[in-house]
């Protein structure tokens, strides 16, 4: 007899510990006084925390009574998803092939994933997404929905963990190039090219115009307030920042949705790929863990890969609708944690610098959402996500020539700052950008190029004590 998730879930919260699901003795409540503002990142539902938890706190305005849903969430967000068929029967149905058996695992504490270290046998918190250029009139017209064509033997990502009885697709190695930049006062840093390869292929040979793009796990907080931004909002900053004429010209992703069978607006993603964070949530589900749903109801094998169909599965589907429910209103409600040290002289003198420098421009410092009833927590929220959730061309450095919908294979969306500066506390390293090669903020800085060359230039002409304020300011947020 099957059980529903919420019972399953309620038998066992009170002696779980879950971490996400804090009372209120955990967050430290924050005025939205204008004394205050500077602080609230995510408007009012800021949390104060600090620590390896910053990012697993719920919304601080989302009511005790709604605090069940985030727990339940959060749950089949952080538990392990194991091979059919169990006697965890809303857990199981993993794989056949996976990059993980849990969200968690990726986003390491609702945060930020890593690449893997030298010498490592598996990627855990990075994967490769693959495909190949477009050729036929079929492929061609398959990009209004599909976003790429995928790979033909090894799909859409290489899965590099199998079940028993099925053999991982391969495995991921990067190698590193070193690439010196010499700012203005003769200081160098060391930035790292990666080179990326594919090794143990298991199920033949990949194309041999195969295109592919590391990508680590990006941070969970504050993407349901992300999600609220009116369209119009977006469109008005790509038109001002064309307006502006600083070289900064920002465009609108727009994607497939799956459930409304229609284009919509993309947000979510190194580039905007997903429009709203259901599918997003069930997309990874299904390429990643190798889960069905109603939304993705098909295996993540090709049509070369018989073993899907070979070994069991958990049913149909695997991730129930109830379950995509739960852990939509988790990734909706994590709390965005407060910025720090504000009043500090250096990060005053960087805040200032980031604007005069351009960095703004893309980085948009304040946002407003938009009136929900149905999400009352995140609605008419002042945020500071430091983002225009626009593609913008990044210039040949960060190129993965791996185009995606409209995104283009030098564009990547502007990615969120906020929290930024707990990265280390949180996640346990300073690995940034898409694939996780800058090892500190300001390498991060130096790999702009493109629409950011002329703000990557001037942090170059910047001073030693000039580039340590903008820096203390990055790591304010």
């Amino acid at each position: 007899m099957k059980h529903s998730p919420t019972a399953i879930l309620l038998s066992t919260l009170i002696s779980m510990p879950i971490i996400a699901a804090a009372s209120d003795q955990n967050i430290e409540p924050l005025e939205a006084a204008s004394t205050k503002a500077t602080f609230l990142s995510g408007g009012a539902t800021t949390v104060k925390k600090s620590g390896p938890n910053a990012f697993s706190l719920p919304a601080a305005n989302l009511p005790l009574t709604k605090r069940l849903d985030f727990s339940v969430g959060n749950s089949f967000f952080r538990n392990p998803w194991v091979q059919a068929p169990a006697t965890t029967d809303a857990r199981d149905g993993l794989g056949p092939i996976f990059n993980t058996n849990g969200c968690q695992n990726c986003h390491i504490k609702d945060g930020r994933g890593h690449p893997p270290e030298e010498g490592a046998t598996n990627a855990v918190s990075m994967l490769v997404r693959l495909s190949i250029p477009a050729m036929t009139p079929e492929q061609k017209k398959a990009l209004i929905t599909d976003g790429v064509i995928p790979e033909p033997m090894y799909g859409g990502q290489l899965q590099d963990f199998a079940i028993s009885g099925a053999k991982p697709e391969g495995q991921i190695a990067i190698s590193y190039q070193n690439v010196p930049v010499t700012f203005t006062d003769g200081e160098v840093v060391i930035l790292r090219k990666p080179t990326l390869t594919l090794t143990d292929l298991q199920y033949g040979e990949l194309h041999p115009q195969v295109q592919m793009s590391a990508r680590i796990a990006p941070p969970m907080i504050g993407l349901g307030l992300l999600e609220q931004i009116p369209e119009s909002t977006l469109y008005a900053i790509a038109e001002q920042q064309r307006k502006d004429g600083a070289g900064v010209s920002g465009k609108v992703n727009k994607v497939w949705d799956v459930q409304t069978q229609q284009t919509a607006v993309g947000r979510f993603g190194w580039k905007a790929g997903q429009p709203n964070l259901m599918q997003q949530n069930a997309a990874a589900f299904n390429g990643d863990v190798g889960l069905t749903s109603h939304l993705f109801p098909n295996e993540n094998c090709t049509e070369q890969q018989t073993i899907c169909a070979e070994l069991p599965n958990g049913g149909q589907p695997e991730v129930s609708e109830k379950i995509l429910n739960f852990v939509e209103f988790y990734s909706q409600h994590l709390a965005v944690p407060s910025r720090r040290n504000v009043t500090d002289p250096a990060v005053i003198q960087g805040e200032r610098l980031f604007a005069n420098i351009g960095c703004g421009s893309c980085h948009q410092s304040q946002i407003q959402t938009a009136k929900n009833e149905a999400l009352p927590a995140l609605s008419e929220q002042m945020i500071n996500p430091y983002s225009d959730l626009l593609l913008h061309d990044m210039g040949e450095g960060l190129a993965d020539h791996r185009g995606e919908f409209l995104a283009t294979g030098t564009e990547w969306r502007t990615a969120p700052l906020w929290g930024i500066g707990y990265t280390e506390e949180v996640n346990g390293h300073t690995n940034f950008l898409h694939d996780g090669r800058a090892r500190t903020l300001m390498e991060a800085v130096l790999w702009h190029g493109g629409e950011a060359q002329t703000s990557r230039d001037r942090v170059i002409a910047l001073s030693k004590a000039e580039r340590k304020a903008l820096i203390a300011f990055l790591e304010s947020l």
